[in-house]
């Protein structure tokens, strides 16, 4: 039987929170941050980042973002 490779992991963070500003990407209190949480995919991570978007509708002041933490892990592999 021949062994399989693990998959990749290619990990992605969703973060958000209240923005000091729309034209920049400052929070306005880093202990507000909402760490939603790491991925094993940029797929698995669009899904949540969606959902907390949507929530977060009426709050103009408020971004959600996909952080591609495997770019900063292995920057030599991009």
């Amino acid at each position: 039987m021949a062994s399989q490779e693990p998959q990749k992991q290619l990990l992605h963070l969703v973060i958000g929170g209240e923005l000091s500003d729309l034209s920049g990407v400052t929070f306005a209190n880093l202990n507000d941050v909402d760490i939603v949480g790491v991925y094993p995919n940029y797929a698995a991570a669009y899904d949540v980042w969606k959902q907390k978007a949507q929530q977060t509708v009426d709050s103009a002041q408020t971004r959600y973002f996909i952080v591609h933490l495997h770019r900063l892990l292995d920057p030599e592999e991009n």
